[in-house]
């Protein structure tokens, strides 16, 4: 199946199962703009929780805080993003749409990319066990013309990035006749910059109005907080401070779902360090943020670095962990060495002093700062991503799964009585409100117990109990595992012991030890 009909599979197939609505869904929606529905919420808070806890309870130096959306619109200004927040655009003259000129070419660079794959998978078809991939694609002429023409238009883009030559980036589009999706044609405007804040007015009156912005990211409320949290928490260099919190960017060109909205939600970490050690803390978090994220058993192959080329103002480093989206490797959580770029901005322009005075080394300065950023709902697309499987079975049937690793799953367990008689039902709900406070437990009797079993695995539900005559005596029950299909009579007083370290955060925690 093409990766691009999956991933309208998981679209649909979010909305269907209460994962994700489109914002405003009864007035045809918000552009760029999702809301979570009841499975969808549950696992992203247990995505969040995952997070949070590998940050705060596996590191005694680093505390979390919650900083607020608005801030002083200094800032902002402080950080930058007033004078250089900005995307490169432009647009098609027939379809009068609009696009960013970098996604342009870097879409073209992944076509080159694709058409050596191909060139790839065809020869491996031809020569079968004889196939040398490597040989291959150190002497096809027709693989090292694409590799050639790849590497000539990524390095005249990396370039035209770095100088941010807004005319070149225009001229590649058209020297490699990149035409409008919508149009088919390679009328374009002239590229230009858009500021991506979000601005309003905050005041009583018109007059008296001051413009502030909504956030376009949540470690400046860190940064100007890293003083009060190092005096109060009596912090020593190094530690870290972590916050998950909403961010807003009005997105030009948002798409591929909830892959890039103009409302989404951030889990940030700020690591401040002794200036001079910044690249040996951004080798060790750049090894551990990617244990983390494989920790989740999607396969080692999902992942990968990718180091940039062009590095923002504020960095001297900086790398993203992409993964395999069924649109291809996309990024999902960068790592960047910030320098003392942000902490020295806001010093000069509150006036205030805000250095670290470390008694180890007797000296006043001003740390440097290694941030973990990643997008939570780019996490859950990828979980989602990942966890969707269409299999079939030895009926002859398709059943669509969720494998959600078991301690994100929304619903850990659902309890079903074989049949809505005969004091079952009752007997169920007894298992229910025993086990409930202990996880996510849910009671199901609608249909038959074949399509609840269909019902809980589209959800990623990883165990099922059926209730049936004979629990009545022996107090048994059937429990069923998700992946596997396999059932075995266990006893109602062991389910708890069973099931509640596999579906626990801590079964994640503990492989990261």
């Amino acid at each position: 199946m093409a990766q691009e009909d999956v991933f309208k599979k998981i679209v649909a197939h979010c909305k269907e199962y209460g994962f994700v609505f489109p914002s405003s869904d009864i007035y045809d929606g918000l552009a760029a703009v999702y809301d979570y529905g009841q499975n969808g919420v549950e696992l992203k808070n247990n995505i969040k929780q995952y997070w949070w806890q590998s940050m705060v309870l596996l590191h005694d130096n680093i505390v979390g805080i919650d900083s607020a959306i608005f801030m002083h619109p200094t800032i902002w200004k402080a950080s930058g993003h007033v004078d250089a927040f900005n995307d490169p655009l432009i647009d098609n003259r027939d379809s009068k749409k609009r696009y960013r000129a970098d996604v342009l070419i870097e879409d073209e660079i992944a076509k080159y990319d694709d058409k050596i794959e191909k060139e790839v998978a065809k020869a491996a078809k031809r020569f079968k066990e004889d196939f040398d991939e490597a040989k291959y694609r150190a002497t096809s002429p027709k693989v090292l013309e694409l590799q050639e023409k790849r590497e000539a238009l990524h390095a005249r883009y990396s370039a035209a990035m770095n100088a941010m030559d807004l005319n070149e980036l225009r001229q590649i589009i058209l020297d490699e006749e990149i035409v409008c999706p919508i149009s088919g044609t390679r009328n374009w405007t002239e590229v230009r910059q858009f500021n991506l804040m979000f601005s309003t007015e905050m005041g009583s009156t018109a007059d008296g109005a001051m413009k502030v912005y909504l956030r376009p990211e949540t470690a400046q409320g860190i940064f100007v907080n890293y003083l009060n949290v190092q005096k109060t928490g009596r912090m020593k260099v190094p530690f870290g401070i972590a916050q998950i919190g909403k961010a807003f960017r009005n997105e030009i060109v948002a798409r591929q779902f909830i892959f890039r909205m103009r409302e989404f939600e951030q889990m940030e970490m700020q690591f401040f360090v002794r200036p001079g050690t910044e690249m040996e803390w951004f080798s060790k978090w750049k090894e551990t943020r990617m244990k983390w994220h494989q920790a989740l058993g999607f396969g080692a192959d999902h992942y990968r670095f990718h180091d940039h080329e062009k590095l923002a103002h504020y960095a001297n480093a900086a790398t993203d962990v992409e993964f395999l989206m069924p649109f291809g490797f996309k990024e999902v959580e960068g790592i960047h060495s910030r320098t003392n770029f942000d902490l020295s901005q806001h010093e000069k322009y509150s006036g205030k002093s805000i250095k670290y005075f470390d008694p180890e080394t007797n000296e006043s300065y001003t740390p440097y700062v290694i941030e973990t950023s990643i997008g939570v709902d780019r996490m859950f697309l990828s979980v989602m991503s990942a966890a969707y499987t269409e299999e079939q079975l030895e009926n002859g049937e398709t059943r669509v799964v969720l494998k959600l690793p078991a301690a994100l799953a929304p619903v850990k367990l659902a309890v079903l009585p074989l049949v809505k008689k005969d004091g079952l039902p009752e007997k169920a709900r007894e298992i229910v409100n025993d086990l409930k406070f202990h996880f996510n437990t849910i009671y199901d009797e609608k249909d038959s117990i074949g399509k609840r079993y269909r019902r809980q695995d589209a959800v990623g539900t990883p165990y099922c109990v059926t209730v049936d005559h004979d629990t009545l005596n022996d107090n048994c029950v059937t429990l069923r595992n998700r992946d596997t299909m396999q059932q075995e009579r266990v006893a109602i007083s062991d389910l708890n012991t069973i099931i509640a370290d596999r579906v626990s955060i801590t079964s994640l925690l503990k492989k990261l030890q």
